[in-house]
C-alpha cells in the first residue's frame, strides 16, 4: 500500500479478486463471492482510514470531510467516524457521488443554484477549483 506515503491504489488487488474469481470460479457459489467481496472491502476500507487518519495527524487536521462516490460506503464511513479523533463531516447519501463535493464548491462560490438543476442547466467546464 506504499508505505510511508499518503498515496495508494487499488488496481493489484482488483486485478488480484479478479483472477480468484474467475479461477475459482466464484461466480458459482454465492457465499465464497461474498466472502471475497467483503475481504476486498474490508481491506480497501483499511487502507483508507489508516491513510486518511495518518495525514489527518501529521497535517493536524482539526476535521475530515469524507466526499465523492466512496463516501456512500457504510463500511467507510462508519470506520472513519469510530476510528477518528478528529470530527469526521460526511455529507448525506445523495451529495455522494462522483466528484459531486467539487462540482457543489464549484457552484457554491459561483453563485450558481443551491439545488439540483434539471437537463435546462447551463454548464461550465472551464469553472475554476
Amino acid at each position: 500500500w506504499l508505505p510511508g506515503t499518503y498515496d495508494f491504489s487499488f488496481s493489484g488487488v482488483k486485478t488480484a479478486l479478479w483472477h480468484l474469481v474467475h479461477r475459482e470460479e466464484l461466480v458459482n457459489h454465492p457465499n465464497l463471492a461474498a466472502n471475497a467481496a467483503a475481504s476486498f472491502q474490508d481491506a480497501v476500507v483499511d487502507v483508507l482510514v489508516g491513510k486518511t487518519l495518518k495525514a489527518a495527524e501529521d497535517f493536524g487536521a482539526t476535521c475530515i470531510l469524507l466526499s465523492g462516490g466512496v463516501a456512500a460506503n457504510s463500511s467507510l464511513r462508519d470506520r472513519l467516524s469510530h476510528d477518528s479523533p478528529v470530527d469526521v463531516l460526511i455529507p448525506p447519501r445523495s451529495l455522494c457521488t462522483d466528484n459531486a463535493a467539487m462540482v457543489a464548491a464549484c457552484s457554491y462560490f459561483s453563485g450558481g443554484p443551491a439545488s439540483p438543476g434539471g437537463p435546462g442547466l447551463d454548464v461550465e467546464p472551464g469553472l475554476s477549483l
